[in-house]
């Protein structure tokens, strides 16, 4: 549990009762929270089969060399995809398995809509489990797209979730190709070298200021602009972090200058 913003212990009163589950369990149940923000990354998805990228060992950025690569980022860099998008589709297998089911993680934010908590779920994720859950569309932000829905890159033409997946886990499975003009389909993900949604910031820019409780699963905390949006929400707004280590923390220094992030264990905590 943390906390990411000073005070003077004598002019605010305490927030949570105890920084725990438990005690933001007391919060939900007596404030009563109605614009509840839930931000996500890969660590969520594990679960259900889907890599994260980061982690030793198993992550997707540890098992790159067999791509035979310039780099180890060139695989997400639209600018490789375009002169070959073999090495990407090869990986995507992994990306977009099919049958993949959500994960408790992913009701979970469900049920906060179902309970009318929710205001807004920000996600990092490509692999649109969000909306296999039953989360509705306009609650759904996708910072870095999703695999939702496919675009020809020469006509335009858009195929959905299940003809790419289909593609990807075919036995001769190969480059999807447009059924219109025979161009590469591309999931409609945001690669290297590719601005993030409109989406994304026309709603970050009116959601955060609203949050009344910000949730934060499963993500490092360290691609930009998105990590940076745990620092918009107000003086006063609980932020819950539930990872498998500790992220966004930030030192005394980046505190002092204002940075957002995360104070891990502070007095200034309330």
């Amino acid at each position: 549990m943390a906390s990411g913003n000073e005070r003077d212990i004598h002019e605010k009163p305490a927030v949570l009762k105890e920084f725990s589950l438990k005690g933001v369990a007391k919060f939900i149940k007596k404030e009563k929270p109605k614009h509840i923000i839930v931000m996500t990354g890969a660590g969520i998805s594990t679960s259900a089969g889907i890599p994260d990228f980061r982690s030793p060992g198993t992550g997707l950025y540890d098992n790159l060399a067999q791509y035979n690569l310039p780099d180890p980022m060139a695989i997400f860099e639209i600018g490789y995809f375009m002169q070959n998008p073999k090495p990407f589709f090869t990986l995507a297998k992994e990306l977009f398995p099919k049958h993949v089911k959500p994960t408790p993680c992913h009701y979970f934010i469900r049920l906060l809509e179902e309970k009318g908590l929710l205001l807004r779920t920000y996600t990092q994720n490509i692999d649109s489990l969000e909306h296999v859950a039953g989360v509705n569309n306009d609650k759904i932000i996708t910072a870095h797209g999703s695999c939702h829905s496919n675009t020809c890159m020469m006509c335009k033409e858009v195929y959905p979730m299940e003809w790419m997946t289909d593609k990807l886990n075919a036995p001769d499975a190969d480059v999807p190709r447009c059924e219109v003009c025979e161009g590469v389909v591309k999931p409609d993900i945001v690669f290297f070298g590719e601005a993030l949604p409109r989406r994304f910031f026309a709603h970050a820019i009116s959601d955060f200021p609203k949050c009344d409780l910000l949730i934060i699963m499963g993500t490092s905390l360290v691609v930009q602009p998105f990590a940076s949006m745990i620092g918009e929400v107000g003086n006063s707004v609980p932020r819950l972090l539930i990872n498998m280590t500790k992220a966004g923390q930030i030192g005394v220094l980046e505190k002092l200058s204002g940075l957002p992030g995360l104070h891990y264990d502070s007095n200034d905590n309330y």
